[in-house]
């Protein structure tokens, strides 16, 4: 089920690199910046609570941009990662 999610938002993604929610640049995890040297990242929602997280690169050329799957994580290790507590 998680897996053709993946499959299907990845080739959602191709055809609109914007498709995810944006993360405020404030709220990307430390992890990240040091890693990956990520500037951006956006969030798409999966089914049973996971998440998929991808940041948008330049290639090699002016007009080429794209777009590297960094994580896919449940909502547990999603709260976990962005600081959120349960109430």
């Amino acid at each position: 089920m998680i897996l053709n999610a993946v499959h299907k938002k990845i080739e959602l993604i191709k055809s609109n690199v914007h498709y995810g929610n944006p993360i405020a640049k404030k709220l990307i995890p430390e992890e990240y910046k040091v890693k990956y040297g990520v500037i951006n990242l956006f969030r798409v929602k999966l089914p049973k609570f996971w998440r998929m997280l991808y940041t948008l690169t330049n290639g090699e050329t002016e007009i080429e941009i794209i777009a590297f799957v960094l994580d896919i994580v449940d909502h547990k290790e999603y709260n976990k990662k962005f600081g959120y507590r349960k109430r």
